[in-house]
Order: structure tokens, then C-alpha cells, then sequence
């Protein structure tokens, strides 16, 4: 038998929770929990209860923003060749935007 899961607060979560989503939201989804550093469970459980998710700078973090910056400029490089924007890619360039402001301590208005 697996060991009780219990959160910060003592408390056991004995109640699972699923959804489904489609292929590109699963992408979206995990693209945003990597570049949060945060475990899928807790990162999902955050924004469905409209709590912060305060991204903490770590090796993990900063691989997953080296990643996701890769793949934007492969995304701009193809654009730039005559290629249409898609939201996807808007969506991952502002959460990095977020992320990066955060890291350096501005608030979501850039100050």
C-alpha cells in the first residue's frame, strides 16, 4: 500500500480529481507546469483554486525556459519565411514573459 498524501497543511487528499483535455491543451498544459518547476498535481490544483503559482528559479526551470525559448525562435525563424502566427505560440511567449518578469521581481505590469 502507498503512502498517505498529505499537503503542507496536514491534510490527506484521498479524492481524485481527472479531466480531459485535447492533445494540444495536454502540450500547453505541460509546457506551463515545466516552466513553473512545480509538480503537475500541485501546479494544477493551484490554478484551479485561483491560487498563485510563484515560479522559484532552479536548474529545472531554467532547462524548461531554454527549451521553450528554442522552440520560439524555431517558431519565429518560420514565420519569418512567409508563415502565419498561431495563438500557441503567443500563449508560451507571454507565460515566458511572465516567468522572466517574475524572476526579476516586476510585477505583471512590466514595473
Amino acid at each position: 500500500m502507498s503512502a498517505k498524501n498529505r499537503d503542507n497543511k496536514n491534510r490527506w487528499r484521498n479524492i481524485t480529481v481527472g479531466f480531459r483535455v485535447s492533445p494540444e491543451e495536454n502540450e500547453l498544459i505541460n509546457k506551463a507546469v515545466a516552466l513553473s518547476g512545480l509538480p503537475k498535481q500541485e501546479y494544477c490544483y493551484r490554478r484551479c483554486l485561483s491560487q498563485d503559482v510563484v515560479v522559484q528559479g532552479n536548474p529545472r526551470v531554467y532547462k524548461a525556459l531554454k527549451t521553450e525559448l528554442a522552440a520560439v525562435l524555431a517558431e519565429l525563424r518560420r514565420i519569418e519565411a512567409g508563415n502565419s502566427v498561431n495563438d500557441e505560440l503567443l500563449n508560451v511567449i507571454e507565460l515566458i514573459a511572465i516567468i522572466f518578469g517574475g524572476l526579476k521581481g516586476e510585477d505583471e505590469n512590466g514595473e
